[in-house]
């Protein structure tokens, strides 16, 4: 069986009932390597949505979403959902999808955290990893981000890899206050990282966080980013941007980011939330109903309504 990677080389995508000239909403047709599909949606001035998952119920509402949008989607798992889900078994996911309706999904190792973990993902056949040092020093996450780059690509010089910079928490759930110590990262941090990593894609600290305040769930509030330090940071490194921690952002904030150089939007905390209330509704509903599979739709319905809203935002 191929793997994502090996994949995204070789494989040739050919969806009849679109037009013979082979784009989905602007993109080549081809099952690419990501970085060209990220490139490509950079010429357009968009981005590519991410989103995470845990369960079955939440990969085939992904799926769904995006094959029904016609655009390329990346789903995530962090080191957490990887331990629940399996690596091999999410790459299995993700290939069958691919093997069985020629969709271009791309499968990526979040906030991985150890050189362990990034070369069991790379080996099992993702197509990104993202190593996490945010926590760490800037000397150490430095140090730490360069090692892991070298050793992935030796394993495989087609998969991208991202580094953080900055800190905007480190988990996605719901908060009753901001995460102690955000700050923005600054264009010049950027630059010496990105020049001392060569990873191919930066995730910076912007104004963006992980997970959603109380506030942010009830629609009271959102996060605003710092549009002006995207854009300063673009120009600085002239590198692939994602943003994490999308859940909860302001509309109107999106759309800048993207158009100042965001090219990847995480989310993943509105999923979990659709993901229960969902669960909550189909129970309520059904008190007495046990069967997984007549409980779980609801589920489903409930985060792909948020995937397909994203995906509109994210390329329009």
């Amino acid at each position: 069986m191929e793997t994502p990677a090996s994949a995204a080389r070789v494989l040739a995508l050919a969806k009849a009932r679109h037009s013979q000239n082979g784009v989905i909403a602007g993109f080549i047709i081809l099952m690419n390597a990501l970085k060209d599909v990220l490139l490509a949606a950079e010429r357009k001035r968009i981005a590519v949505g991410h989103f995470n998952f845990s369960d079955l119920a939440a990969f085939n509402a992904i799926v769904e979403a995006g094959r029904e949008s016609d655009k390329p989607v990346m789903v995530g798992l962090s080191e957490g959902e990887r331990a629940f889900v399996g690596v091999r078994q999410a790459v299995a996911l993700v290939t069958s999808i691919r093997d069985q309706y020629k969709y271009p999904l791309f499968l990526n190792a979040d906030h991985t955290h150890s050189l362990a973990k990034a070369e069991e993902a790379a080996r099992a056949g993702f197509d990104q990893i993202i190593f996490d040092g945010s926590a760490l020093s800037f000397e150490e996450n430095v140090a730490q981000t360069k090692a892991a780059v070298e050793a992935i690509k030796f394993i495989d010089p087609s998969i991208v890899v991202e580094g953080e910079v900055g800190w905007i928490g480190a988990s996605s759930e719901v908060h009753e206050g901001r995460p102690a110590g955000v700050a923005l990262t600054t264009a010049e941090e950027a630059k010496q990282f990105v020049g001392a990593t060569h990873v191919d894609v930066l995730a910076p600290a912007v104004g963006n966080m992980h997970g959603m305040l109380e506030s942010m769930v009830h629609g009271s509030t959102h996060k605003h980013l710092d549009i002006e330090r995207i854009a300063e940071i673009k120009e600085a490194t002239g590198i692939l941007m994602t943003l994490h921690g999308g859940s909860g952002t302001d509309d109107e904030d999106f759309r800048k980011a993207i158009k100042a150089g965001i090219n990847i939007v995480h989310v993943n905390t509105e999923l979990r939330l659709a993901w229960r209330r969902g669960i909550e509704t189909a129970l309520a509903g059904q008190p007495k109903e046990i069967a997984p599979y007549k409980i779980l739709p609801a589920a489903v319905e409930a985060i792909k309504a948020v995937v397909s809203a994203r995906l509109r935002l994210f390329g329009s």
